[in-house]
């Protein structure tokens, strides 16, 4: 019988595991988002052979991640399809890629009805051009950096342990600049970032902090997640500064790789169909948009 469990950091072992055989580029699937985000999601694990599943609670009813890792998928539908008739819901997979839906439909032809999630989609980049910002669609963002170096004393350093209580105030004080104490999303991602920067260490991160008069005036957290993708959890600057989120783009790029030759893509995640991130996001003329759908079983 299929039993769940709640997340826990011992899980990061065998979840890792799952991520690598899978390879993907989604952000969905590294252990550091799924632990950072637990609060919010309600979500537990199931392990099955060599696949792990996470149910999520967020919604109105449960709904599953695509099951990651190598070995055979159907028996892991199988039980999910007894699972949730046991449970009295719908059989619902969110965060399904292109290549994860095409292994269902060969799998279960015509059983899974699909949307898309577009407010969900991942932006794909390419390293090199977010490490250079050359061409003439990029032209503004120089501009940006240009006038960021002209008007500030500036350094960029690597995101060590030592530097997490400067990152956290920073981010305190970026909140009561730019949005409600009381918004709802703005509560969970402090949540988020606080737990990441609790496990700093054992979750595999690394970040930048970007410097003006010795004072932190933005940081950056991410991590490698397949072999040629890396995945940019986090990002925070004083808008108020002009160029400062540019910059610290672009420097935390080019630090990536300095130390991962064998980047090719980064993934800044989804907008949360929030128009401000989704002109941000497109502002930087990603490569694709990975795409995302809900599979429901019909």
């Amino acid at each position: 019988m299929l039993e769940f469990k709640p997340i826990e950091l011992s899980d990061k072992p065998k979840i890792d595991e799952c991520m690598w055989a899978e390879n993907s580029r989604s952000a969905d699937f590294n252990f550091a988002n799924i632990f950072m985000w637990d609060k919010t999601f309600k979500q537990s694990v199931a392990y099955i052979g060599q696949r792990h599943v996470i149910k999520t609670e967020y919604s109105h009813a449960p709904f599953f991640a695509f099951p990651t890792g190598s070995g055979d998928l159907k028996p892991v539908v199988e039980l999910l399809r007894e699972y949730s008739g046991r449970k009295g819901f719908p059989l619902c997979i969110r965060g399904v890629t292109e290549n994860n839906l095409k292994a269902l439909n060969e799998l279960f032809p015509g059983e899974f009805q699909c949307t898309d999630d577009r407010a969900f989609f991942d932006y794909i980049y390419s390293a090199e051009k977010l490490a250079s910002l050359a061409g003439k669609k990029l032209h503004s963002k120089r501009n940006h950096i240009n006038r960021f170096e002209e008007a500030n004393d500036w350094n960029f350093e690597p995101l060590t342990v030592e530097f997490v209580p400067e990152c956290m105030a920073m981010l305190e004080q970026w909140e009561s600049l730019h949005t409600d104490p009381h918004d709802h999303n703005l509560i969970s991602e402090h949540a988020a970032i606080s737990r990441a920067f609790q496990h700093y260490v054992y979750l595999g991160l690394e970040g930048g902090i970007l410097r003006s008069a010795e004072k932190i005036i933005g940081f950056t957290v991410g991590e490698r997640i397949s072999s040629d993708t890396y995945n940019i959890h986090f990002e925070k600057a004083y808008s108020d500064i002009h160029g400062a989120y540019p910059m610290i783009n672009r420097e935390f790029v080019r630090h990536i790789l300095s130390i991962h030759p064998e980047i090719e893509y980064i993934n800044r995640e989804d907008d949360m169909g929030k128009d401000n991130l989704r002109k941000a996001k497109l502002s930087y003329y990603p490569e694709y948009l990975l795409e995302k759908h809900t599979a429901i079983w019909s």
